[in-house]
């Protein structure tokens, strides 16, 4: 296929990809690194607000994929591919560092054959550590601990903000994002694909498909029947900041018999995670928290770390994660059909979506459409920065300077500004609800949850709201 040249509003487009979660975003953003034309489509009136808004946020090093495996590879590649652009972007990141905790006999013999596993996916640095050394970097665990396996370039990252990046790189560099585009229908035809939407139709020559939880279904409306979606719900507990100095690395299960277990985590945000659970449902909307999933956060906590259950809980939610019948990602192109399937990434996609693009783009090539790289692309987007780490808006006596409104606090539990509210309602990608504000700014995600501030909030929302055109095919950029 002869690449078309950049075009912002083509009547066909030469490769729409379903999903504007991480993954989604990401295949769009290096797609629209070459000279063809992209349509980023997403059911929800948001990207990022799928499975993708729930991840655990840790950015994993891939020492523990099944070696050989494309996940390892995409993982491992992926870790090095989000610390650069992370640094490029500003996302928050912080290299706080993992610790498996082996709390029993077979836990403790798992160790060696975990750090060999490891090394055969070319991470050298994991190291075996004595019950001493643990309770030395985490004095605040629970007794019974036998010993650990160091993990020292594991990482805490804000997945929001990774999304929102992507997405917005994608849309600098010309991608089409067109939100509440849910796909019902698919007509494979000679030279287009049309994709049926309750927004409008739309065309593209390429189709990938993106769309997690609902992968599968995109996948059997293309004739296929290859694997089944299981949304696997989990529950997780955040606690308030002043519980974060208990926890200064991710300790995280020794993964056996019985499965890979529940960690503890900082947040990028200065709080702490207890979760997830895992439990698997037949309802891919049924992120509800429940009496089960509390009472097992409770147990798990009560062992790892007693004292965190003296914590306040600032919130508990839910998420779900696409789970399919096979340990690896499924990542297959059908030329005949000029379509290509991305399913079976799990969470491990918040660290792999850059790479999982890179290796979608050399799947493409190689089917015969021609992809040349383009020479002026637009830097990569400068986000703003909600982790708790570097300096926050209110912090920053110079733009206070500038701006005022930088030094106006609206959410006082998480110390968001009414610039940073105003300026998330006029991004490229806009917030478009006060969720959509949640996750840019953390506004309402504090102790109050939005009891005290929610009401501003929702007055600056609708004081800079903005049409930004991306439930319209046919927007002005």
């Amino acid at each position: 296929m002869t690449p078309t040249p950049h075009r912002p509003h083509p009547e066909i487009f030469d490769i729409a990809v379903i999903g504007g979660g991480i993954v989604g975003s990401a295949i769009a953003r290096e797609l629209s690194g070459h000279d063809v034309s992209v349509a980023l489509l997403e059911a929800r009136d948001d990207v990022g607000d799928g499975t993708s808004k729930a991840n655990t946020a840790i950015l994993h090093t891939g020492f523990d994929a099944k070696p050989g495996t494309l996940e390892s590879r995409l993982v491992a590649r992926g870790y090095h591919l989000l610390s650069d652009y992370a640094k490029a972007t500003g996302i928050p990141v912080e290299h706080t560092g993992a610790v498996l905790v082996a709390w029993n006999q077979e836990e403790l013999d798992a160790l060696p054959a975990l750090k060999e596993k490891a090394e055969a996916n070319g991470y050298e640095h994991c190291r075996i550590v004595d019950a001493d050394e643990v309770y030395r970097v985490l004095p605040d665990l629970g007794e019974g601990v036998l010993g650990g396996l160091a993990v020292p370039d594991e990482s805490i990252i804000c997945t929001w903000t990774t999304n929102l990046a992507l997405a917005t790189d994608a849309k600098q560099r010309g991608t089409t994002l067109l939100l509440e585009h849910a796909v019902t229908g698919i007509d494979v035809g000679d030279d287009a694909t049309t994709l049926y939407t309750a927004r409008g139709d739309v065309r593209a020559r390429w189709v990938v498909n993106a769309a997690g939880l609902g992968a599968d279904m995109i996948d059997q409306l293309f004739g296929h029947d290859r694997f089944t979606v299981t949304p696997r719900r989990g529950e997780l507990f955040v606690f308030d900041k002043l519980a974060r100095p208990k926890v200064g690395k991710i300790v995280l299960p020794v993964p056996s018999s019985r499965g890979k277990g529940v960690l503890i985590s900082p947040t990028i945000y200065g709080n702490v995670m207890l979760g997830p659970t895992a439990e698997d449902l037949t309802d891919r909307t049924n992120t509800a928290t429940s009496e089960d999933g509390y009472d097992f956060l409770l147990s798990k906590g009560a062992r790892l770390m007693p004292s965190l259950l003296s914590e306040e809980v600032t919130a508990s939610y839910a998420g779900l994660r696409a789970a399919i019948d096979r340990d690896d990602y499924l990542i297959e192109a059908t030329p005949e059909q000029r379509y290509l399937l991305v399913g079976g990434i799990r969470s491990t996609g918040l660290t792999a979506g850059i790479a999982i693009a890179e290796h979608v783009t050399g799947l493409l090539a190689e089917t015969g459409l021609g992809l040349r790289s383009r020479s002026d692309l637009p830097a990569p987007p400068r986000m703003p920065n909600i982790g708790e780490a570097t300096t926050r808006p209110y912090q920053d006596t110079d733009l206070i300077a500038e701006d005022t409104a930088y030094g106006t606090i609206v959410c006082f539990c998480e110390r968001v500004t009414e610039g940073e509210i105003r300026d998330a309602c006029h991004a490229p990608v806009p917030a478009r609800s006060l969720e959509g504000l949640r996750r840019r700014t953390r506004a309402m995600n504090g102790r109050c949850q939005g009891f005290f501030c929610g009401a501003a909030v929702a007055a600056l929302r609708t004081q800079h709201q903005t049409d930004d055109g991306c439930c319209s095919q046919h927007k002005d950029k």
